[in-house]
């Protein structure tokens, strides 16, 4: 059994992060789960969830102030740790190796330990900071994995666009989800001169 941490940050994106948990659930993966403060207000906002909710799809819940959590230490085996949305401010903590809460410290030990670490960075525009940070976590090892919907697979709503961009991040952990719909190239379309 794969056991993945998935981290929570206060950039917009909770419903793409409660889409991978639903998907890790029913993948029998164990689940580590660490909620920020202002990822609580996100999801709320988002999502009309709370974190109680959001635990229905863990197997542990840490506290994001708890740096004795047991996956602070690499010694804790993970396949890996998901940042799910991963906001700017995150993404240049862990660049820098501040780890002031779990959820930096978590991916810093996912890094040291060179784990896989995703980090689902959501913003836009880009600012040059926010480049140089990507730049530098993906020389690291990080995957940057900016959620940008795909359209060759014709998606008929959000969940469907939602279901896809879970399963790619998923795909980076080789975990096959069944509601996988993959490229199975281009349709020939005829073209009128």
């Amino acid at each position: 059994m794969k056991r993945i941490v998935v981290g929570v940050t206060g950039a917009t994106g909770a419903p793409l992060a409660v889409r991978i948990l639903q998907f890790l659930r029913d993948m029998e993966v164990e689940v580590h789960l660490v909620v920020s403060q202002w990822a609580r207000a996100t999801l709320l906002q988002e999502c009309n969830m709370s974190v109680r909710d959001l635990h229905e799809y863990a197997d542990v819940l840490h506290d994001a102030r708890d740096q004795g959590a047991s996956i602070s230490s690499g010694s804790f085996h993970t396949d890996g740790m998901i940042i799910v949305p991963c906001s700017m401010k995150t993404l240049a903590a862990i660049r820098v190796g501040y780890a002031d809460n779990l959820i930096a410290r978590a991916a810093d030990v996912t890094l040291k330990e060179r784990r896989k670490l995703i980090l689902v960075a959501r913003e836009t525009p880009l600012s040059s900071i926010h480049l140089e940070n990507m730049l530098h976590l993906s020389n690291l090892g990080a995957v940057i994995f900016p959620p940008t919907p795909a359209f060759y697979n014709n998606p008929a709503n959000l969940d469907e666009m939602l279901d896809h961009l879970a399963v790619r991040i998923l795909d980076q952990f080789h975990l096959d989800h069944p509601a996988a719909k993959r490229w199975a190239g281009m349709k020939q379309v005829s073209h009128q001169e």
